[in-house]
């Protein structure tokens, strides 16, 4: 098993997992535990690859949105500039939203806790 792989694990102790996923390579692993397998469901890869491009992708848009407002009240942008940039971002918005729900995310699945940092979003 190579250690740089992930996924859910089917067990039922967390003992059990332990010793399945044992660095110490399979000589330190028992004989029955060395049929077991992990199950590596496609379907729950895919939507944690897609949870953390849109968590990526939802805290690029906010920067985005935080740095246009900054710069519509420094005056930096012309009514034309403005109005582009809100449909832009609102178009953006929506698409990010279509693919939450196309995951099957809910909205606080993409707001990461840092721990002591706190939320992400």
């Amino acid at each position: 098993m190579n250690t740089t792989q992930c996924g859910r694990v089917d067990s039922n102790t967390l003992d059990e997992f332990a010793r399945l996923m044992n660095c110490g390579g399979p000589s330190r692993v028992s004989k029955e535990d060395r049929g077991a397998r992990i199950n590596l469901d496609r379907e729950s890869v895919k939507n944690g690859l897609g949870q953390l491009v849109l968590t990526v992708v939802k805290l690029l848009h906010e920067l985005l949105e935080r740095q246009a407002v900054r710069r519509m009240e420094s005056g930096s942008l012309t009514d034309e500039q403005i109005e582009r940039l809100g449909v832009t971002l609102l178009r953006q918005a929506q698409e990010i939203e279509r693919l939450r729900k196309e995951f099957g995310l809910e909205e606080e699945d993409l707001n990461l806790d840092l721990g002591p940092l706190g939320k992400l979003l």
